[in-house]
């Protein structure tokens, strides 16, 4: 038997597996079988959890797309794994250790958790992208498609301003740009509408997911590129097809953070007869 937990983030669901005690970590077919949503569990990502590397740290998140592949970081799952990993410690602080990097987690408000992803990696071949140039305006050649704005947070991530998000056909677009040869490691891919400096309505294609109801860092790429556009303020609220996060980048140490809820939807047990 293998144990887990489903939740969300806004819908942006994950299946949990806490691998600390036995170092659990999972083939490409296993990711691929349980993301099956007929024959499998269904989920956005998986995450395992593993023991910390280091003693500062408090645990080790591997997260997995649907497809088998790795990611760095995701906001929404995190926020799901905080939620558990405070009601395990009763603490409402910890550092999670990710391959984007080290995120510290909080719940600074019943029911909502929080993440600091650190600073913005905004050069070029931080995103990274296949040749020099300037990731505020990068230019793909395809016609009707604005310049884009690339951002990484963990995760490489493009960010397309428009003025109807609910006019872009997302899954015809999306696998194009997120194997477009200018990503060497593929691309998250947004597209956003600006409601006001506070407010921006955004819908996402996850590099080996596909169309999302939300994504954290996504969310936070949308509110940097604004920001670096004039577009927006520092703080605002980015409405997503599964529901709000609250997002800031601090000018005063140029972290960038998010906020919102999680939510629990069942636990269960993968059958040996799955397993094998």
């Amino acid at each position: 038997m293998r144990p887990f937990i489903k939740m969300h983030g806004l819908g942006n669901d994950f299946v949990i597996i806490d691998g600390r005690k036995d170092g659990f970590v999972p083939d490409e077919a296993f990711c691929l079988n349980v993301a099956d949503r007929h024959r499998g569990v269904g989920y956005d990502q998986l995450i395992v959890l593993l023991p910390a590397s280091q003693p500062d740290y408090d645990l080790q998140m591997r997260i997995y797309n649907a497809d088998g592949s790795l990611t760095g970081a995701c906001g929404n799952g995190t926020r799901c794994v905080a939620r558990l990993f405070f009601e395990e410690t009763c603490r409402s602080e910890g550092l999670f250790e990710t391959s984007g990097g080290i995120l510290k987690v909080g719940n600074p408000a019943p029911d909502i958790y929080s993440v600091d992803f650190g600073e913005p990696r905004l050069n070029w071949d931080q995103i990274p992208l296949a040749k020099e140039m300037d990731t505020l305006h990068v230019d793909f050649g395809i016609e009707g498609l604005p310049d884009g704005c690339c951002v990484n947070v963990g995760n490489p991530h493009t960010l397309f301003f428009v003025p109807d998000v609910m006019a872009i056909a997302l899954e015809k677009i999306g696998p194009v740009l997120e194997h477009h040869p200018l990503f060497p490691q593929r691309c998250n891919i947004e597209f956003a509408q600006i409601l006001d400096r506070g407010h921006i309505r955004m819908r996402v294609w996850e590099r080996g997911t596909g169309i999302t109801q939300a994504c954290g860092s996504g969310s936070l790429a949308t509110l940097i590129a604004a920001v670096r556009r004039g577009l927006t303020d520092r703080k605002a609220t980015i409405h997503l097809d599964g529901g709000d996060l609250y997002i800031e980048w601090r000018e005063s140490d140029n972290h960038v953070t998010l906020a919102g809820a999680a939510a629990k939807v069942f636990r269960g047990e993968l059958c040996p007869e799955f397993l094998a």
